[in-house]
């Protein structure tokens, strides 16, 4: 038995790196790093992604701490220079790039052209709309994974993925308006690993 499970442990092993070498080859784009972009980052680091390019105009702030992936030391910086101290010291090899500006219609494409997945990671719901759209249109073989729904806490069977050609959102069609409920780090983390892991699949060939 014991040999056995010294086995299947090596394959895993073996299959995790070779998951590893192969990420490593891809770079992925986050618009916004909030809640779900911060996560999504530290994540996708962890797992061994290549390069990321980060979005984002705004600086952390005590009320982001109880939900993004920022600590009071970071109190003030601005977010891209925060997440890329914290994401070097898990990953120091992986290539980041950061934008601090904000997105603005007509234009948010221009800093995704070089990414092979886009993560859109915004709050403000018109925004994201605005951005799914400008997205497929200027950048439409890019694979876009969005995110909607993600106020509240429990409920985790609601939440479902909708595929449309290069479009895949992770959403609850039932969740509340973000300005009629709270966001707590659970929920918001939890759709934050289903858009990170949804776009390792993309990467890899396994997202049907």
């Amino acid at each position: 038995m014991g040999s056995m499970v010294k086995k299947t442990m090596k394959k895993g092993a073996v299959k995790a790196q070779q998951v590893r070498s192969q990420l490593q080859q891809y770079t992925i784009g986050i618009a916004g790093l909030g809640g779900l972009g911060s996560n999504v980052a530290v994540s996708l680091v962890r797992a061994g992604i290549g390069g990321l390019v980060l979005v984002d105009f705004d600086r952390v702030d005590e009320s982001n701490l109880n939900r993004q992936h920022y600590f009071l030391s970071h109190l003030g910086q601005k977010k891209t220079d925060a997440l890329t101290s914290i994401l070097k010291s898990i990953n120091p090899r992986c290539t980041i790039t950061t934008y601090d500006t904000k997105l603005t219609p007509g234009s948010m494409d221009k800093s995704f052209h070089s990414v092979d997945v886009i993560i859109e990671a915004l709050d403000d719901a018109a925004m994201k709309t605005a951005f799914i759209e400008e997205i497929q249109q200027k950048l439409p073989h890019t694979p876009l994974v969005s995110a909607s729904g993600v106020s509240g806490y429990g409920h985790i069977d609601r939440i479902q993925i909708k595929k449309m050609g290069t479009l895949t959102i992770v959403y609850d069609p039932d969740a509340k308006d973000v300005e009629d409920d709270i966001l707590v780090a659970p929920r918001v983390n939890l759709i934050a690993q289903w858009q990170t892991n949804i776009a390792i699949e993309v990467l890899l060939g396994e997202h049907q």
